[in-house]
């Protein structure tokens, strides 16, 4: 029986048997991770708030100041909605479409080009009625399902490279490939870094993964190289003040925007950044907005949500019951983690341009309700008690364990602490 064949996670109101194995809590319901869920909804409260002051005088222009905001409030709608889904029915079921989601969003990504809607010079839309469809944030949250679901079927042949890392390794960059015929090298570098973190917690050999980012470096080099938009963005970012009227016109108010908010800003609804200086206040330079209007602290306000929420994701997949939660918030902790590192260094000056948002705060209804629904796969995780990653000297056995004579110290321990010893579980 497989890991990935036991009962789903614990979810808020599941009960919690007195006896069960490895439990920390004996008795009373297993409950979510409230901090958790509590830093992704005060970013999302705080994007609603930010949308609209970045939006508001773009939208009057357009004849309806709300009009990016009702579109963010549907995108709110629709993610809560998939979280408390993807909460109830739990990663464990879930992982079983993990083939068939990864199927279909192949073909989601190969529709692009041929059906896709073109903004700010790439094709990455997809038109569905009042929202626009992005498919290369539904592929990063997608390939974290698969690789947690295929780095817990392979336990035991992960330092394998043929078994262990080349098939995830070729889906990756199957993945990152279509996201880079839509001009989205962003996406593709997230994808790299995710599938590296996740190889490495689920145990790879070091050497695969350095062999594996150095065999990246070259490559991406290139794709920078022969793509002169790439190498200019790259060129310029170096100089930003030489080409401030050009090029690098966006960065450059980003950080004058950034600067005039001084440790307490300009006043909600007061910054200038957004009066025509910033093209992309309310998508992926919302932070700039952030920092003026609420200033140094307000900045830092919200990186330590995220902070907070990278903490909590890390401590959900020490404490998850077995590998396919453990590897599942490591992903998805390192998605959200890494995007929001790369899009705050974008904005503050220290990164080149790329398209990424700001999780759960930027405009975008594609990534606000793809990371709304991952993060209920992350709340489920987090109310297991199971301490996969905590478990001496391995965290997996292939073979059961050692029976104990009638009369052994240890069985007359267990006996008095109410304890049961665990079902043997066989991996394939």
């Amino acid at each position: 029986m497989s890991e990935l064949d036991r009962d789903p996670a614990p979810r808020l109101g599941a009960e919690l048997r007195p006896d069960a194995p490895g439990r920390a809590e004996p008795s009373g319901r297993a409950r979510v991770d409230l901090v958790l869920l509590g830093a992704i909804l005060l970013l999302v409260a705080v994007g609603v708030v930010f949308v609209y002051s970045a939006s508001a005088v773009q939208a009057g222009r357009m004849g309806d100041e709300f009009h990016f905001l009702s579109r963010q409030l549907l995108g709110v709608g629709i993610g809560l909605t998939l979280l408390f889904v993807s909460l109830r029915i739990g990663p464990e079921r879930l992982a079983r479409l993990a083939y068939p989601l990864l199927l279909a969003t192949l073909v989601l990504l190969v529709l692009v080009p041929l059906v896709g809607k073109t903004a700010g010079g790439a094709r990455r839309w997809i038109p569905l009625g009042p929202l626009n469809l992005q498919p290369s944030e539904i592929a990063k949250v997608v390939l974290v399902l698969y690789l947690a679901y295929s780095l817990s079927r392979k336990q035991g042949r992960l330092r394998s490279f043929s078994i262990g890392v080349l098939p995830h390794l070729l889906v990756t960059a199957l993945l990152a490939g279509l996201c880079l015929l839509q001009k989205d090298m962003g996406t593709g570098v997230l994808m790299l870094v995710v599938l590296l973190t996740m190889l490495f917690v689920a145990g790879a050999r070091i050497s695969y993964l350095l062999g594996a980012f150095a065999a990246a470096v070259p490559i991406g080099a290139l794709l920078v190289y022969f793509q002169p938009y790439r190498l200019e963005r790259l060129l310029t970012f170096l100089h930003p003040e030489q080409f401030k009227h050009g090029k690098t016109y966006q960065l450059w108010q980003s950080l004058l925007g950034t600067a005039e908010g001084g440790w307490l800003g300009v006043g909600l609804g007061q910054g200038k950044g957004k009066l025509d200086y910033l093209p992309a206040a309310h998508t992926d330079f919302i932070a700039a907005v952030i920092a003026e209007e609420a200033g140094l602290i307000g900045i830092l306000a919200v990186i330590a949500l995220f902070v907070v929420l990278v903490w909590r994701g890390f401590r959900a997949a020490r404490r998850a019951e077995g590998p396919f939660g453990c590897y599942l918030a490591v992903g998805l902790t390192t998605l959200i983690g890494a995007q929001a590192l790369l899009n705050l260094a974008v904005v503050l000056g220290m990164a080149p341009t790329k398209g990424l948002t700001l999780p759960f705060v930027s405009y975008g209804g594609s990534s606000l309700f793809t990371l709304l629904g991952a993060s209920g796969l992350l709340l489920a995780v987090s109310a297991e008690r199971g301490g996969f990653l905590a478990r001496a000297p391995a965290a997996v056995r292939t073979r059961g364990a050692p029976r104990l004579p009638p009369g052994h110290p240890t069985r007359a321990i267990e006996a008095a602490a109410g304890l049961t010893r665990a079902p043997v579980e066989e991996t394939p």
